[in-house]
């Protein structure tokens, strides 16, 4: 055990004649080498909060002020219009300073003051200047003159070498919509899903819910706004996620997955040890604030708050409500395998462990051929269950003594990493293989993971990897942004040796992994077995198909004048009345991200313009012309829902807000109640890609992720997860349950595809136009205006799109 390896470096013995101390110079190193780190850490920590503190300042700037300040003591001028003379003037003890050390303190608290100022002023206005979004309603690729100098003052006043917390205190606030804009446009969103009588019995409830308590309610909105950071986050935090007591598998966690095409060694161990090395590098440039902090345009900086707890977070359970725990500097981390918990060190000698070195540990796990003490093969079932039984039995059996011990180590542990013993991944020329994968991420075996964990490393025999991620302290872009840089790392900075090992010399002197200790009564068993059952009910019930779209991709939409997410949107919502022969309420996440402490806002893509699109479509009499004039004008209308969403101008987190305000001050309103229980049949997510510079994908096309998903959210509705990878690649992950008779995830998946080239059929004869004149005028450029030539090569290009056709 590490700790009985530990203590054999420092031993006494009383005798006699006095105490006989042995130390063993090892242990000594180790611990000095340790301190060192820790200093070394806490002093860059140090110096990188006060450099994100000062921002967008510097340190260097406030010795210039200072010096400005001290040359003023020596001529005429006083700029401080005699604000310097006042404070030696009211100096303390000034009596025994001499005339000049008065001079020279007045003038460095002076020069410290204004400098202070001008911080708080050019961070004022950096929030003035961000708090403006027209820049976001304009067209793409056209910027007007107004936007681009805003955009030259945004980056005049970003500073230069940004750190990730650097922009924090210069977001803006979320803005609270007025009632009168949410309610609008939530009457037009729910228009094409309502008879005339539904709808005006639902203008009724909202006309007088607007008439009599919206305002109340309102001016408590604003109140929150003002005192808080936020006036959403908190609330959604703990009322849609931590307040549930149903099971957060499937229901709430998400998983992504690992490169789709590409697998840089099939060792378990290795592959691992890459990646886990990878993530303690990332761990460290967060805990140090070295990111780099994301930016639209990249110059429109993202609110970076949710990043803080990615690691050393766990979910805690409660019998009311859950609590999430944000530790620092765990050194640790806990494996499970086959049954067995093993807790593993991270760092040895003051730094981390090597890649070679946590494959050895890893490796040494895998050979262990331990059996699971009596309750330890299914106790992380406990977190699979409803919440309320793991919660009384957490303080019940798991309070004190060796149990508390070992579940402190879990919940305290970095992360949670899963040696898995079935491979899974990709294989073109397996079916359904992107299935099982999915499947296996999203619940594995129901006790195989720690779903309360911010998130689960699983690594499978064959060398394939994946996440598994709690949803309450964070949204999916931020484990995405995470998981970029891991694989990243893992393929082109750390690299493999030609056997598949990972580099470096193999340190044989480490610490076996040690066993995590339990004494499970048989009550407590019968509770885990009870979370299983009900844990397996759920899995066994996730109707999941992934489908690759190959067809076409960002690349020929664009072409098109489209928005991707536009398109694939009016795609789903094609395929959703192909599917069901209605319509229905759709969700689509959205991030609010650039305002303080931001997290999603929800896009009603069921818009009216989308329904008439969907019906021209499937009009017979309609010709293509119509549809596509009908298809422009949903995705215009989709892409400006989009971007109000963005700006804070969205419908469900404002009357969400409202409803919150309405149960604590006991206002009961049938309009609120309605909306709030409205089922999401169709929830939608796109997987967004944030550091493109990582890998080039032109130069390296198969080292592309396959993105992410996540469970049904209504019991006979679909799930949807989409990644646009590159210009030729979208991913769906389509998640369903297998006991609605009405949904089935593979026939969906085939109706997107059809609806997919459904949509770009309507772009073809346009597309060949576009052809003929691109070639004709390549012609015409390199021909010197030989007609003759033009003219064939115009030729040529008709043939070859009357062929297309």
């Amino acid at each position: 055990m590490a700790e009985a390896h530990q203590a054999v470096g420092f031993q006494f013995t009383v005798r006699p004649e006095g105490v006989d101390l042995k130390l063993s110079e090892e242990v000594i190193k180790n611990i000095y080498l340790s301190g060192v780190t820790a200093w070394k850490k806490r002093a860059i920590q140090f110096k990188n909060g006060v450099l994100a503190g000062v921002y967008p300042a510097s340190p260097s700037s406030w010795l210039i002020v200072v010096i400005a300040m001290m040359s003023s003591l020596y001529i005429p001028i006083d700029p401080s219009l005699g604000m310097i003379e006042a404070i030696a003037e009211n100096l303390p003890h000034r009596d025994c300073l001499s005339v000049q050390t008065r001079a020279v303190l007045s003038a460095i608290l002076f020069a410290t003051g204004l400098w202070l100022f001008l911080i708080y002023l050019l961070r004022y206005m950096l929030k003035a200047l961000l708090s403006y979004h027209g820049w976001i309603f304009e067209s793409h690729g056209k910027m007007s003159t107004s936007t681009k100098v805003w955009l030259s003052l945004v980056k005049m006043f970003s500073g230069r070498r940004p750190l990730l917390y650097s922009f924090q205190a210069s977001l803006p606030r979320l803005p609270v919509p007025s009632v009168d804009d949410t309610i609008y446009r939530y009457l037009e969103s729910v228009r094409p899903l309502l008879n005339s009588e539904q709808y005006n019995q639902m203008e009724m409830l909202a006309n007088d819910f607007k008439d009599s308590k919206a305002a109340q309610l309102q001016r408590y909105l604003h109140l929150k706004s003002w005192w808080g950071t936020n006036y959403v986050s908190d609330w959604w935090e703990e009322y849609i996620y931590l307040r549930g007591r149903s099971p957060i598998m499937v229901n709430s966690n998400f998983y992504i997955m690992d490169l789709l095409y590409i697998t840089p060694t099939h060792r378990q161990a290795a592959r691992a040890g890459n990646v886990v090395h990878a993530m303690l590098q990332y761990r460290r440039k967060l805990e140090r604030g070295e990111h780099a902090p994301l930016r639209a345009l990249g110059t429109v900086p993202m609110c970076s708050t949710q990043m803080e707890r990615i690691f050393n977070t766990t979910r805690i359970p409660g019998i009311e409500t859950d609590i999430v725990q944000h530790l620092t500097d765990r050194k640790h981390l806990v494996v499970y395998h086959k049954g067995r918990f093993f807790k593993v060190w991270l760092y040895t000698g003051g730094r981390h462990l090597l890649p070679s070195e946590l494959e050895t540990q890893f490796q040494r796990i895998l050979n262990d051929t331990s059996e699971p003490q009596p309750g330890e093969l299914k106790l992380a079932a406990l977190t699979a269950g409803n919440r309320v039984p793991w919660a009384r039995a957490r303080i019940k059996y798991f309070s004190q003594g060796g149990n508390k011990v070992s579940l402190d180590a879990i919940e305290s542990a970095a992360f949670f990493l899963t040696l898995d013993g079935e491979p899974q991944g990709y294989d073109p020329a397996k079916t359904k293989s992107l299935d099982s994968y999915a499947k296996s991420l999203l619940h594995g075996k129901c006790y195989d993971r720690w779903f309360d964990k911010s998130f689960t490393l699983i690594s499978y025999p064959n060398g394939k990897l994946g996440v598994n991620a709690e949803h309450s302290w964070a949204d999916a872009p931020i484990v995405g942004h995470m998981w970029e840089y891991v694989l990243a790392t893992d393929c082109f900075h750390l690299g493999y040796t030609e056997e598949g090992h990972c580099k470096g010399d193999v340190n044989k002197g480490l610490p076996y992994p040690s066993r995590l200790q339990w004494q499970i009564p048989k009550e407590c068993q019968e509770v885990i077995e009870t979370s299983y059952v009900s844990a397996k009910q759920i899995a066994d019930d996730v109707d999941f198909h992934g489908h690759l779209f190959h067809e076409f991709g960002k690349g020929l939409i664009k072409k098109c004048r489209s928005s991707p997410d536009a398109f694939i949107q009016l795609a789903l919502q094609l395929a959703q009345f192909r599917d069901q022969g209605v319509f229905c309420l759709t969700y689509e996440s959205s991030m609010t991200r650039m305002f303080r402490d931001g997290r999603t806002e929800t896009v009603r893509s069921c818009t009216s313009e989308a329904v008439a699109f969907v019906r021209a479509m499937e009009d017979a009499g309609a010709t293509n012309a119509q549809r596509l004039a009908l298809f422009r004008k949903a995705a215009d209308k989709h892409q400006n829902m989009y971007r109000l969403a963005m700006t804070g101008s969205g419908i469900d987190r404002h009357l969400f807000c409202l409803y919150i305000v309405s149960k604590y001050l006991g206002v009961d309103s049938p309009f609120l109640k309605k909306v709030l229980s409205e089922p999401w049949k169709l929830s939608t997510s796109q997987t967004p890609q944030q550091q493109l510079n990582l890998v080039d994908i032109n130069k390296f096309p198969k080292y592309v992720g396959a993105g992410g998903g996540f469970g049904p959210v209504a019991d006979d509705g679909y799930g949807v997860s989409y990644i646009i990878v590159g210009e030729n690649l979208i991913t769906f992950h389509i998640s369903s349950k297998f006991s609605s008779p009405d949904t089935d995830s593979y026939r969906f998946g085939q109706h997107i595809c059809s609806a997919m080239l459904d949509i770009r059929a309507l772009f073809k004869p346009e597309n060949d136009k576009k052809t003929v004149e691109h070639a004709t005028q390549v012609q015409l450029e390199n021909g010197k205006n030989d007609k003759k030539t033009v003219e064939h090569a115009t030729h040529v290009q008709l043939e070859n799109g009357k062929k297309h056709k």
